[in-house]
């Protein structure tokens, strides 16, 4: 299997990690110069471009941190589209927008390749470990011809339809991660306002109905103060404004979301769009005074789950 890997930032260097770590023929591309060297030292190959990349490859994967950037890579001068033919698969693991992802997947398939769209979920720290969760959209004998790839990167992986669908299921995941930070940070915030020990607040909220992964990771590092998930507020803003497109498509009238967005607007202008997302607690903690911060909590989340081999996950049926 040849796999060629473009975007090497914070989830695609971790996900083409995994693969160079467990032995498959990688080729790597990115604009920063310096991370394809890096990859190369671990015992990749460097490609000169999109089009190069797909020449070389029978999987071509993109992890990029836009709609316009994967559109760029793929039907752009020199893109993937130039090189693509009968045979070889585009896998966009990039969080994107279902229209998007059709209208590129369907100029790959009138090329005479095959188009899955097959995002990540778990954060950074079990993309490095080989144990995040992948969706994948695309026709069942893509699924079944790619798996071996996608359990090598991940974990859990879940085929979730056509084309599309991945792309989907991953927005409505990280609409609901968003909304449990937002209400994270608020719960946090009237626990140390109320004169609660912020390490009992945690464990009473880890132990209660009130848990949620985003709790189990993203309030650590809040209340260790690095604030460091390796994923910052114009990233946040992008995915719940991309889960709005689809919920407007399909004509459901949101209320939390609309907010949401705002408040991530407000923290953007504030403190920056590449401020780290946990961040958005500083919005209260400057309307308050307070200081969320309590000892013994993390700077950063460190997946302390050995790799082991991924599978595929059944979606429940009733008997």
């Amino acid at each position: 299997m040849r796999i060629g890997f473009i975007g090497l930032g914070n989830v695609g260097g971790k996900l083409s990690g995994s693969l160079i770590r467990n032995g498959m023929d990688v080729t790597v591309l990115d604009l920063n110069q310096t991370l394809v060297d890096q990859f190369v030292s671990l015992g990749a190959k460097a490609g000169t471009s999109p089009a190069d990349v797909m020449r070389r490859c029978d999987y071509v994967v993109t992890c990029l941190p836009s709609p316009a950037a994967s559109a760029s890579v793929v039907e752009g001068e020199d893109g993937l589209l130039e090189a693509m033919g009968p045979g070889k698969v585009w896998m966009e693991m990039s969080t994107t927008d279902e229209e998007e992802v059709l209208r590129l997947g369907a100029k790959v398939i009138a090329a005479g390749g095959e188009a899955v769209d097959c995002p990540v979920s778990g954060g950074c720290h079990r993309a490095a470990t080989g144990n995040i969760s992948i969706f994948a959209g695309c026709e069942r004998a893509t699924f079944d011809r790619i798996l071996p790839l996608l359990t090598t990167m991940g974990r859990r992986v879940l085929h979730t339809g056509g084309l599309g669908s991945a792309s989907v299921l991953k927005v409505v995941t990280n609409f609901l991660a968003t909304a449990n930070l937002i209400s994270c940070a608020e719960a946090l915030t009237v626990c140390k306002a109320s004169g609660m020990d912020l390490n009992t607040a945690f464990e009473a909220i880890r132990i209660s109905s009130g848990n949620s992964f985003v709790h189990e990771t993203e309030s650590q590092v809040i209340l260790n103060g690095s604030r460091d998930i390796s994923f910052t507020m114009d990233l946040v803003h992008k995915d719940i404004s991309l889960f709005q497109s689809v919920a407007d498509r399909a004509g459901v009238p949101l209320e939390m979301n609309p907010l949401m967005i705002e408040i991530f607007e407000d923290a953007i202008s504030r403190y920056g769009a590449r401020e780290l997302s946990p961040n958005v607690i500083r919005r209260l903690e400057d309307a308050t005074g307070l200081d969320i911060r309590a000892p013994g909590f993390p700077p950063e989340m460190v997946d302390d789950e050995p790799e082991e081999p991924g599978y595929e996950v059944v979606s429940h049926r009733p008997a």
